[in-house]
């Protein structure tokens, strides 16, 4: 019975809709049908490149399940699949893709950078967006992380620095290979160093430098950033096994010792300090890392750090998602150049979890106290998730092994090293 009634009432909408100009003399019922069916979205499919939406749709609905029934990184993969399917209805209007490629990265436009312009004429997502343009959610993300972060095994073992350090060397490999004058890429400089930075597995930081260089690439190299950290325990183990022998996944390291409250307070200041002093380019997300991890430490702001971890970082998230997944429209996602970049984001991803491991039995020449290499894997910044990988092989070749403490000392370097990154990358390229 009730939808018998749900449908009259639909019915009768639908003709007061048509209804309405027909009384005010306007226009008559064959026009009024005729202008409300050219306005439907669902008729945009069937003109011009129409079908490449309803391809998007299919694709935000795939990376939906991803996120739902596969638990793939769903805190933000949920929100930038749903952001795709927003972006991608034909006349919603909540995301004008022209606006900001022709109007922003053009800077012999007259509305350059005017954000105003974009609150009076934008849609939602063009009003959130400007949150991701100005760079401002990867930093209160980074917020959020650092306040989440326990720099303990750093500090209690520095020599994992170098560790973190080497795996960021996927992203600048990358970088050198993806600009290079060939017809398999066609990147710029600015697009290759963003590219790049998907070896970082760092999802904020690829987004961040991302909209500083390429946001016209923005969509698809956060797809893949994000897709990619979600993949740890898939695309790293045999990469770790065909490096490793059995004898060096065996090795057991010493305990880590205890780190003193004064360390883990002394640790973000100087960190900020010194880091951004030499990349000043990366002192607004190392800043920004650093004053969460000093909120936790300190004690003394037990409600900010909350806030930082819980409801602001949450909020953030939602926007940053919405907004990212809206710039995958289907012109600029459907086309060879986003294969391109799933395809070199995941080389870069390889190389960086590889260099890691390769960096750890290098060491192992000049240590006494050796390292097992598994924990190298975890310098890219997929924290804690790297980490776990580490954990899990070395379990695997020692079920008496535990290294989870140890490779969580690469892993938050990782996230410090590719801020750096994006900091050096940034400053020769902004």
């Amino acid at each position: 019975m009730q939808t018998k009634n749900f449908k009259r009432v639909l019915v009768f909408a639908l003709l007061l809709m048509c209804a309405l100009p027909m009384m005010a003399g306007e226009i008559s019922l064959g026009e009024s049908l005729q202008k409300f069916a050219s306005e439907m979205g669902v008729s945009a499919f069937f003109m011009g490149e129409g079908w490449k939406n309803f391809v998007m749709l299919g694709i935000g609905c795939f990376l939906l399940y991803l996120a739902i029934k596969k638990g793939y990184e769903p805190l933000l993969l949920l929100p930038i699949a749903f952001g795709m399917i927003l972006t991608n209805l034909p006349g919603a209007g909540l995301f004008d893709t022209d606006m900001w490629n022709n109007e922003f990265l053009n800077k012999t436009s007259e509305h350059y950078h005017d954000y105003g312009y974009i609150m009076a004429n934008g849609g939602l997502l063009d009003i959130l967006y400007i949150g991701v343009k100005a760079g401002v959610y990867p930093c209160l993300i980074f917020l959020g992380v650092g306040a989440m972060t326990d720099f303990g095994p750093l500090i209690a073992n520095p020599k994992s620095l170098l560790l973190g350090a080497a795996a960021q060397i996927g992203i600048f490999a990358t970088f050198l290979v993806t600009q290079m004058d060939l017809p398999i890429f066609g990147f710029t400089p600015a697009q290759a160093a963003s590219i790049g930075i998907i070896g970082g597995a760092d999802g904020p930081t690829a987004i961040f430098l991302t909209s500083k260089l390429a946001p016209e690439l923005l969509g698809p190299i956060a797809v893949a950033a994000y897709s990619y950290m979600a993949l740890v325990p898939v695309i790293q183990p045999p990469i770790m096994r065909w490096l490793t022998t059995d004898s060096e996944r065996k090795i057991r390291m010493k305990q880590l010792r205890v780190v003193s409250k004064k360390e883990k307070i002394l640790f973000p200041i100087v960190v900020a300090i010194i880091v951004s002093l030499i990349v000043p380019s990366a002192g607004t997300l190392i800043g920004c890392l650093m004053l969460g991890n000093l909120m936790k430490e300190s004690g003394v702001v037990e409600r900010l750090s909350k806030t930082a971890q819980n409801e602001l970082n949450n909020i953030v998230v939602i926007c940053l998602g919405l907004t990212v997944g809206a710039t995958a429209s289907a012109s600029s996602f459907m086309n060879l150049q986003t294969i391109g970049i799933l395809c070199v984001g995941i080389v870069a991803f390889g190389i960086g979890s590889a260099s890691g491991v390769i960096m750890a039995k290098i060491m192992n020449i000049f240590m006494k106290e050796k390292i097992n290499p598994l924990i190298g894997s975890a310098g890219v910044s997929a924290v804690p998730m790297a980490a776990r990988v580490s954990q899990m092989e070395g379990a695997k070749a020692d079920p008496r092994n535990f290294l989870l403490m140890h490779a969580m000392g690469p892993n938050v370097a990782g996230v410090i090293g590719s801020a750096v990154a994006a900091g050096i990358l940034l400053s020769f390229l902004g």
